[in-house]
């Protein structure tokens, strides 16, 4: 009785109505008529009727009784989706040294860029949430296709040997740009085969190719927030056919929330139903979510003076496990890490190449930064697009 709505294979506008009215789970529609489901989610009543029918083999008694077993059937759905490694897991009770063990067992994204792993941890890390904040031409698409290249790496050079999910939603993904860093991915594994020479790395290359990486990168394109949330909802059963998906990336996340909506408390509502989801996709099925986030300007902080902040408001905040906010200083690209369970916060530069994200070689000492100067959330000052020539001198 405590299965889930999204795993029924309802039409994507149904199962968006059903969400939105408050239907979770198959317990919310006990007792209810197809008059009485239809008007409170504004489907027709036939499509009330389908949903009924489809649900009505968990309403019936024999599976209720079934329900109320140790393993319920919404545990055995989240067991189905895990690793084979992972399912004796589920249901259970994991000490705390079962969930160090496991996170120690979990191979990062690395991202090519020495400083920026080091910041993360080894990179952008399996079951938690990452979310890239930044103005226009930071470089948060740019990140996000090279960790689509870099999640495949195969794991004899340390990488997760798995495949990505990149949702665009502002028409920003390029393949061109996508094969620019594979080609120089594959250049660096063959490198390293070249200097080591080991059989198993030599079998990994004759695989590991731009073609290979290409197919390997699965592209939805939303064109609204209905079908962004529809979306989201059947990942779980794409992932679990595609087993070898370790990377979902959405692109970016706020750039249908920030214009159409006249109810806010809608869209608060929506967003937190779309975290949820993305957290349970992440932890349930261990792999990776990357978001990327607009900037809007807050006015009148502490000092009554504006700046930049993530946009979609404080409460969405809450939803990342992981946030960066990228900005620039003096023409060179920084990276900050706001918020984090386990890293101190801290400022490193990044630079993007024809290559892809790289570690900054040279930096000018009028581009040094620290933490303390960097622009924060509720700051002086804030992350924001390149400063001209002599801003500095003139503050």
């Amino acid at each position: 009785m405590q299965r889930d709505i999204g795993s029924f294979p309802f039409s994507p506008t149904v199962r968006v109505k059903l969400k939105n009215a408050g239907f979770s789970t198959v317990e919310d529609l006990t007792g209810l008529k197809p008059s009485e489901l239809s008007k409170e989610v504004g489907i027709s009543k036939e499509a009330a009727l389908e949903v009924l029918q489809l649900v009505k083999g968990e309403l019936d008694p024999v599976h209720s009784h079934q329900s109320s077993m140790p393993t319920t059937s919404k545990s055995t759905t989240s067991s189905q989706r895990l690793a084979p490694s992972q399912q004796s897991k589920t249901g259970s009770t994991l000490t705390a040294l079962d969930m160090l063990r496991q996170e120690k067992s979990h191979q990062p994204i690395v991202t090519f860029c020495q400083d920026l792993d080091e910041m993360l941890g080894g990179g952008v890390q399996l079951g938690k949430i990452t979310e890239l904040c930044g103005a226009p031409g930071v470089g948060k698409t740019q990140i996000c296709m090279q960790l689509c290249v870099d999640v495949q790496i195969p794991q004899c050079f340390g990488g997760v040997g798995g495949e990505a999910v990149y949702i665009d939603t502002e028409g920003s993904f390029i393949a061109h740009r996508v094969a620019d860093m594979a080609k120089a991915a594959v250049q660096h594994c063959t490198c390293i085969a070249a200097s080591s020479q080991t059989t198993e790395e030599q079998e990994a290359l004759s695989t590991f190719t731009v073609n290979h990486i290409l197919s390997g990168i699965h592209v939805f394109r939303c064109h609204n927030y209905t079908e962004l949330i529809a979306l989201v909802n059947l990942l779980p059963d794409f992932v679990t056919e595609k087993n070898k998906v370790h990377l979902i990336v959405i692109d970016s996340i706020a750039f249908h929330f920030r214009h159409d909506f006249d109810d806010m408390s809608l869209r608060t509502r929506l967003l937190n139903g779309l975290a949820q989801n993305l957290i349970r996709i992440a932890t349930h099925q261990n792999l990776a979510v990357v978001l990327t986030n607009q900037m809007t300007t807050k006015v009148g902080g502490h000092n009554g003076h504006s700046h930049l902040v993530p946009a979609l408001g404080e409460s969405w905040g809450h939803a990342s496990t992981i946030r960066l906010i990228l900005f620039w200083r003096n023409s060179q690209r920084y990276a900050t890490l706001y918020k984090s369970p386990s890293k101190q916060e801290m400022t490193v530069p990044y630079d993007i190449t024809l290559s892809g994200v790289r570690t900054v070689t040279q930096i000018s000492s009028e581009s040094n930064i620290s933490t303390s100067d960097h622009a924060s959330e509720d700051g002086d000052t804030n992350p924001r697009k390149r400063l001209r020539v002599g801003d500095d001198e003139s503050r």
